[in-house]
């Protein structure tokens, strides 16, 4: 019998671009200072930020693998040296800033969902089409009934907020009738990562979320792999990785859900919460699969 040949190695298209990131950030020098000890990569990142020109904020600690304590709250301990970055974020906010951030799924960028200048820059960061909904964040479960009209039990949006899950509602007149006008409906979210609820919380405001990549491209999970967008971003916060950054199914973003209409569910994305979030809908309150 002839010799036989080793099968060549089949890698993902998306693990071979992490691993380009990775090679890449390898060959940054490793002198570069950072506040707070801050780790190699975060160097880098701050390195490149002063060279696009976009502010960048480190959080103290491995803010991405944050979760929340009983009742959806800020696990205390873990926030703390956040106060001075999380007024920094609302400030930029407030003065109609767009601004890249972690969630508990993927990196997003925000703005003011209130704000209608805010909403068009947000759309030209993405390169995204205007037809296409952005989604809303908030920092409790009590803000939802101001800015959606909520047709189910308190209970299941508790059992589903915080978590990697976007519910879709008719909208309430309190939401800026610039933000998706196409549309009756809006998406909410509210992530299980410590950060952006407590920013939320800080601008008493929802915030308009979506993922931090261009239009169409892949979701990205470290700030490094969105800096082409870093020059057109007042501010990126720096949670350092979400996830593992080497599996594809990471990179889902939220599960998203329909439950403007009484009594049935509408799958819209699976994301990366499907069977927990269709188990919570069907068998713990009845809903019925309208998919």
């Amino acid at each position: 019998m002839g010799c036989s040949r080793k099968p060549e190695e089949v890698v993902h298209p998306k693990i071979q671009s992490m691993r380009a990131a990775l090679a890449a950030l390898a060959r940054i020098p490793l002198t570069l200072a950072t506040s707070g000890g801050g780790s190699a990569s975060s160097a880098a990142a701050a390195a490149t930020g002063k060279e696009s020109g976009c502010r960048l904020q480190t959080l103290p600690r491995g803010a991405a693998a944050v979760q929340n304590g009983p009742g959806g709250r800020p696990a205390r301990g873990e926030t703390e040296g956040w106060t001075e970055i999380i007024n920094t974020t609302a400030r930029v906010l407030q003065e109609g800033g767009v601004i890249g951030v972690p969630t508990d799924t993927v990196y997003g960028l925000a703005c003011l969902a209130q704000n209608s200048q805010s909403i068009k820059n947000m759309y030209s960061v993405k390169g995204r089409n205007g037809s296409k909904p952005l989604a809303i964040c908030v920092g409790n479960i009590e803000d939802i009934y101001r800015y959606c009209h909520v047709n189910v039990a308190d209970e299941l949006l508790r059992d589903l907020l915080p978590g990697p899950v976007t519910l879709v509602f008719e909208r309430s007149k309190s939401l800026n009738p610039d933000l998706n006008p196409f549309t009756s409906l809006v998406g909410v979210r509210i992530p299980d990562h410590s950060f952006i609820q407590l920013l939320a919380q800080t601008c008493s405001e929802p915030l308009a979320l979506t993922s931090a990549n261009i239009s169409s491209q892949t979701s990205t999970l470290m700030v490094q792999e969105f800096q082409d967008l870093w020059p057109q971003l007042s501010l990126v916060v720096d949670g350092g990785p979400i996830g593992n950054i080497m599996t594809p199914e990471c990179r889902l973003g939220s599960t998203v859900v329909d439950l403007s209409v009484s009594g049935k569910y509408t799958i819209i994305r699976p994301g990366c919460a499907l069977m927990h979030t269709v188990e919570i809908l069907g068998k713990k309150y009845g809903l019925i699969s309208d998919s």
